[in-house]
């Protein structure tokens, strides 16, 4: 019988990361994290399976029975203060708010298994290595109870192609508790991603010029048709997607595609 999971959200406050009028704009390969956390994040007493716990841009934190995944850590260890030590740590494209090595060496990562595609890999230092497993497009690996799936994430535009090749990174679907949970990574709205099945949560990215437009995301999301979508990654150049717009679409297409927006910024 499917276990009926319920979601927590939990923000992660960054000093003066939720005023987006008073924010330098982004380029995803330079994006910047603000260094202190003022107070730790208040929990619902409400007991969930599952925990979704937004920190910033496309770096989330899940817990879930008693395990704790980090996705794309960036922001050093002040981002991470109030969290549990990770588990399972997944990381899908080389840029640096994806991948910061400062930050996994800051953090306490000994117990961690790290999955990452074989680019990243090759950026990581020797002594990362037994924690390393890495996962190519297609591939997929069970660590904790959780069955990870890479799956593609690219460019489709000409004038883009540059930022996000096909085969370099990974989104990811994970399968837990009989969920299936997707973070696209940076992709535009690729064929992979439209024949997605059975998602019950996407997290799907939408920043010009490095990935995609509301409308292109609001588009593949009609395809593939998650019970659940979470905007993130959506700040970029002159400033943020217009995520109204999304949700707009979307409920337009499919009202039964509940669009679910948390504090990213």
């Amino acid at each position: 019988m499917k276990t009926m999971v319920q979601v927590l959200i939990v923000c992660t406050l960054l000093s003066g990361c939720k005023e987006q009028q008073n924010k330098e704009p982004l380029i995803d390969s330079e994006i910047k994290f603000v260094s202190e956390i003022e107070t730790p994040p208040k929990y619902n007493s409400q007991t969930l399976d599952i925990k979704i716990i937004p920190i910033e841009h496309a770096t989330a934190v899940l817990e879930w029975n008693d395990i704790t995944i980090y996705i794309d850590p960036v922001g050093g260890a002040a981002a991470f203060e109030y969290q549990k030590q990770p588990d399972l740590i997944l990381i899908t494209d080389i840029h640096g708010d994806h991948f910061s090595l400062e930050t996994l060496q800051a953090l306490n990562t000994e117990k961690a298994k790290i999955i990452v595609p074989q680019a990243v890999a090759d950026k990581m230092p020797d002594n990362f290595t037994p924690q390393i497993d890495v996962l190519n497009n297609g591939e997929s690996k069970e660590r904790y109870g959780i069955s990870v799936e890479a799956v593609p994430m690219y460019n489709l535009r000409e004038e883009a192609l540059k930022f996000h090749e096909k085969g370099r990174g990974n989104g990811y679907v994970l399968n837990m508790d009989g969920q299936r949970i997707y973070f696209s990574g940076d992709t535009e709205d690729i064929p992979e991603m439209r024949t997605l099945e059975n998602i019950d949560k996407a997290f799907i990215c939408m920043n010009l010029p490095y990935t995609m437009t509301p409308e292109s995301a609001a588009s593949a999301v009609l395809e593939f048709k998650p019970k659940q979508v979470y905007p993130y990654h959506y700040r970029g150049q002159p400033d943020f997607s217009d995520v109204s717009k999304f949700k707009e679409l979307v409920n337009q297409g499919n009202p039964e595609i509940e669009v679910v927006q948390l504090e990213w910024y």
